[in-house]
């Protein structure tokens, strides 16, 4: 089952495939609520998939109700997994799966060629989820601020960030990220490492 598409707004973007040197100077970094709406719909049923749970309805909640409600459910479902003692490897997976495509279909329309270009693109991404992320051309990545982190045990963020993990391995066409620090560890900030895969980015 194919999840966490976004529906085709960017139209703009998907004829001729603009290259991200273009890219990054027309769209903005806040972007428009309609994309951020449909970025965290795609997140909610590539959750709710691999939850097996039903996502909440959404109908009549603003952007910012929408974006807490997600923080809940996420958290909900994570807790309720780790406390059933359920088979927390194979929700990860179907986590990465369910938010791979979300990236790959990015990475397609956006032209998506380079390890600095993966993280200006996931840069523009995350922030519109309220998280605040950088990274170089090394795949070094840093979260300094991250809205889910108010919410968030570090067992629930080690297994939600199975979603970040296919989100940039789509974007990145194939590498994986990995976490060495977190906040919701108490540290100041998160860092990430983006492994390239050869045939991917350079």
């Amino acid at each position: 089952m194919e999840t966490a598409l976004l529906k085709p707004s960017c139209i703009w973007a998907r004829r001729g495939r603009v290259k991200m040197n273009l890219l990054i100077k027309i769209l903005p970094h806040n972007l428009p609520v309609f994309i951020r709406e449909e970025i965290l719909v795609a997140l909610f049923e590539a959750t709710a998939n691999a939850f097996k749970c039903p996502a909440p309805t959404l109908d009549q909640l603003s952007y910012d109700a929408c974006l807490q409600t997600y923080a809940l459910f996420t958290r909900d479902q994570a807790e309720k997994a780790l406390q059933a003692g359920h088979d927390i490897r194979a929700i990860k997976t179907q986590l990465y799966r369910n938010a791979y495509p979300l990236g790959a279909k990015l990475r397609e329309w956006f032209g998506v060629d380079t390890m600095g270009e993966v993280m200006e693109l996931g840069q523009i991404l995350y922030q519109a989820i309220g998280v605040e992320i950088s990274g170089d051309t090394q795949g070094e990545v840093t979260v300094k601020r991250c809205y889910f982190s108010q919410f968030y045990s570090s067992p629930v963020c080690d297994l939600i960030s199975a979603l970040d993990d296919g989100v940039f391995s789509g974007l990145s066409g194939g590498g994986r990220l990995a976490f060495s620090e977190r906040l919701t560890e108490g540290r100041a900030c998160c860092r990430a490492k983006l492994q390239s895969r050869e045939e991917g980015i350079r």
